[in-house]
């Protein structure tokens, strides 16, 4: 017997929970379809595990950068506290307590593999092998996230790598570790295998630095810090021919300039790719394991009838659990009949990556602005020359830039690289999305002595 309610949600992850809660809140029946663990990749492999790891680092340094506790921070970090804080934080991959919150809002949980069979008809086949029907009346969301890219390059599969879900639910830290990818989550591996007791942490990215899609000087700083201070090993502007893992375990990454790289472990971060595979796109006339095409109602464009729906990575927009959060408020209000776009997400995404020092950015780089024909003017200050930051310790690294568009006199596109940036990265996501000229943001006076006096400063470069 086919079960029925107004609108399925495909995923039960940080998106798919939203959707659900959204929708439901506003009167229409709701039932949300997980095949893993309710909570989805951000609580259990991703956003949650990870800065659990990177906290205890980044806290032992900001100790012993300032004077008068550097002498009482002299013992080594307790790497098994941090792993039993780090189970904590994913309740042990336990998803009762995520279970127990869509009870509570009255959203019922279907556990299985979700696939489309036609226009708002949706399969469920059970672990144990028992199919349940259900149908749509009003809308099928597809939130289904992303997953780890692994690449076609020879030996990968007989070299048993680690992607971002075996990192972060690690039991050992290994004693040589080969990181392929600058991205976000290969910098952040990176900082956590170094700071809890890897002898050897080498990166390799195939561009011509580390976080290729920010700021130049981003990428700087961070190479800069990880080989001076932390003794990372990083190789840039090179890619990998092959992999191999031999009889001892050991694995060798064999770079296209003739170099070999010799790790115990090796973890691939080369990027996400669409969940997609295998939930009956091709039923609906989509292509299986893409990214599903959406207008800013977040409604797929390729399919008639206005009834599907794509929200958060599942459509390729923006790839963060924030913003997936962000659809899925837009989708739910659109669904219910709002009048609402989705445009957040486009040019205004803020984004951080939990570094010592921090990467924190919004909004269009240079570069991007340039290539959109944006008449722009560009300003930077260090992050360090301010009294707060003086008051935060010593020797931190750091530079702070902003992009305007000198037409409007609006900020486009903000960077922040220093310790904490991330904690002074919504003001200028505000600033962008509520199109707020420099001339009023003149008026907005930072405290002092806080590191918000940066914007201050990089107010009177630009010439207020």
């Amino acid at each position: 017997m086919t079960q029925n309610y107004d609108v399925i949600v495909i995923g039960a992850g940080a998106t798919g929970e939203n959707v659900a809660d959204r929708i439901n809140a506003g009167g229409l029946s709701t039932v949300i379809v997980e095949s893993e663990l309710v909570g989805g990749e951000c609580s259990y492999w991703a956003c949650m595990p990870t800065k659990a790891l990177l906290r205890p680092g980044e806290a032992m340094r900001e100790a012993r950068r300032t004077s008068g506790l550097k002498g009482a921070v002299t013992g080594e970090i307790d790497v098994a506290a941090v792993l039993s804080r780090r189970n904590e934080m994913t309740s042990d991959w336990d998803d009762k307590w995520q279970v127990q919150w869509l009870d509570s809002i009255n959203v019922p949980l279907i556990r299985g593999h979700a696939r489309i069979t036609g226009p708002k008809m949706v399969s469920v086949t059970s672990n144990d092998g028992v199919i349940t029907e259900i149908e749509a009346n009003v809308a099928v969301v597809i939130a289904t996230g992303s997953v780890s890219l692994m690449p076609p390059i020879p030996g990968v599969d007989s070299c048993e790598p680690w992607d971002n879900r075996d990192i972060t639910a690690i039991t050992e830290i290994p004693e040589r570790i080969l990181i392929i990818g600058g991205g976000v989550v290969g910098v952040e591996m990176a900082q956590a295998m170094n700071d809890l007791g890897s002898k050897e942490v080498t990166v390799v990215e195939l561009q011509d630095r580390l976080l290729p899609t920010e700021e130049p000087f981003a990428g700087e700083i961070i190479e800069k810090v990880f080989t001076e201070e932390y003794g990372i090993k990083v190789v840039t502007g090179v890619g990998i021919r092959s992999f191999r893992r031999n009889e001892k375990r050991e694995v060798t990454a064999y770079l296209q300039d003739g170099r070999e790289l010799v790790g115990d472990e090796i973890l691939l971060s080369l990027g996400r790719r669409a969940n997609t595979s295998d939930i009956g796109l091709e039923t609906i006339g989509l292509e299986p394991g893409k990214f599903v095409q959406v207008d800013d109602y977040l409604r797929s464009t390729q399919v008639e009838g206005g009834w599907l729906y794509a929200a958060g990575d599942a459509n390729g927009r923006a790839l963060l659990t924030h913003q997936g959060k962000y659809q899925a408020r837009i989708v739910g209000d659109v669904i219910l009949g709002k009048d609402i776009k989705a445009w957040a997400d486009n040019g205004v995404v803020p984004r951080v990556i939990f570094s010592d020092p921090q990467v924190a950015s919004v909004g269009l780089t240079e570069q991007a602005a340039s290539d959109a024909g944006i008449n722009l003017k560009v300003v930077e200050y260090g992050f360090g020359a301010t009294a707060g930051a003086a008051l935060r310790g010593e020797g931190i690294e750091g530079n702070t830039k902003i992009v305007i568009d000198e037409d409007t006199r609006t900020i486009v596109g903000a960077t922040f690289v220093g310790p904490g940036a991330g904690e002074q990265l919504h003001a200028a996501t505000i600033a962008i999305a509520g199109k707020v000229t420099i001339d009023t943001l003149w008026h907005a006076v930072p405290a002092y002595p806080t590191l918000s006096e940066f914007w201050l400063r990089l107010l009177e470069a630009y010439g207020m």
